[in-house]
């Protein structure tokens, strides 16, 4: 059985699986470097069954996912860590297509019958949208589905990592490299070459990379994301349903009033983290036009961060082709902070020789990571 596990990256998967390694008994080393993260960069809307993907093992992960984080937040709150970083405060879903709306109800309600956590499913109108969301600009009609959450990526993960340093984990700001010489796999730090009993490469787009010097290229490729904190002195919007309109931007309130605009999807830029007004302006634009009150607001904060994606915009996870003691996962899109927590412990219940969720074959790195000649 394996002891010792190095993680390499701190992201959702890397911390999720770092905690649930270190609270097993596991010995576990993590390194970060801190540079790009995509988590760090994020707040996510976990509301996966309104998608119009017809990738069934896609909508599957993420269906899940959703669900996962009921038993996450439970797992924390026996711990004594706070699960404030995620709440289930409903998603309103906007329209300006004819029969949008009802597009997505239909889709919801069928929906529903094997995904129960998307509780209440309401058309909502006038007077009744104002009532949820006081400042929101009037609308014919929207959608709200009460099982819809969200979630700040950058605080769940630092939970996360304070819970698994609290069963003895330990973490590196620093950057490693890998190596193979012959049977011997090691973890290159700054001290010198370390051996695991088992590394989980859970370093995103960041991930052909990583694996390169070990002679592998991998179907993983950069996409950029933007958005924007803003501050403002309404104490009541962390009670507010998150909001998904049409387009590029979804307004996520949190507490203390903090409401995130975001994010972009920039697949030209895929490894640039430098703020571009050029994209930052019109988000908040948007983000005004329908709530005009938000011209009010402070800029709290802009984050950048690099998300991954594959070809067929697919995520996997599971052992690198050829090195049975080093996993990894990447290609989680978008949909990181939805799926990203069930495949960190799904990488943690491999490692324990435990019985996962789902069919690992489905997301299998073999069609990603392949080994050159």
């Amino acid at each position: 059985m394996a002891k010792e596990i190095a993680v390499v990256g701190a992201g959702i998967v890397g911390a999720t699986a770092s905690y649930y390694l270190a609270r097993a008994g596991y010995q576990v080393t993590i390194f970060d470097e801190g540079i790009g993260q995509a988590t760090a960069a994020a707040a996510g809307i976990i509301c996966p069954w309104l998608s119009r993907r017809r990738n069934k093992k896609w909508y599957r992960l993420v269906s899940e996912g959703a669900a996962f984080y009921r038993q996450l937040m439970s797992d924390l709150d026996s711990d004594g860590f706070p699960t404030d970083a995620y709440k289930q405060c409903g998603t309103i879903i906007l329209g300006n297509k004819p029969g949008y709306i009802q597009e997505v109800h239909d889709r919801a309600v069928e929906r529903r019958k094997a995904a129960p956590m998307i509780g209440t499913i309401k058309i909502l109108a006038g007077e009744e949208l104002k009532g949820i969301i006081p400042p929101l600009v009037p609308m014919d009609n929207a959608l709200f589905v009460g099982g819809g959450a969200r979630v700040d990526g950058q605080a769940l993960t630092q939970v996360l990592l304070q819970a698994a340093l609290s069963f003895d984990g330990c973490i590196h700001n620093e950057h490693i490299t890998l190596s193979k010489n012959k049977e011997a796999f090691s973890v290159n730090t700054l001290n010198g070459a370390v051996s695991f009993d088992a590394v989980i490469l859970a370093v995103g787009a960041w991930l052909p990379q990583a694996l390169e010097p070990l002679g592998y290229t991998v179907d993983v490729r950069g996409q950029k994301g933007q958005l924007l904190v803003l501050q403002t002195d309404s104490p009541d919007a962390k009670d507010y349903p998150v909001v998904m309109p049409q387009g590029e931007i979804d307004l996520l309130p949190f507490e203390g009033g903090r409401v995130i605009v975001g994010a972009s999807h920039e697949n030209d830029k895929g490894y640039d983290l430098e703020p571009d007004p050029s994209i930052l302006t019109p988000m908040l634009g948007q983000a005004i036009a329908l709530i005009p009150s938000l011209k009010n607001a402070d800029l709290a904060d802009v984050r950048v961060g690099t998300r991954a994606y594959t070809s067929d915009f697919s995520p996997f996870f599971g052992t690198v082709p050829g090195l049975e003691q080093c996993y990894t996962a990447s290609g989680l899109g978008s949909s990181g902070l939805t799926s990203g927590p069930l495949i960190g412990y799904s990488l943690a219940q491999m490692i324990q020789s435990k019985q996962t969720s789902l069919d690992e074959a489905d997301y299998s790195t073999n069609h990603y990571i392949t080994q050159t000649p």
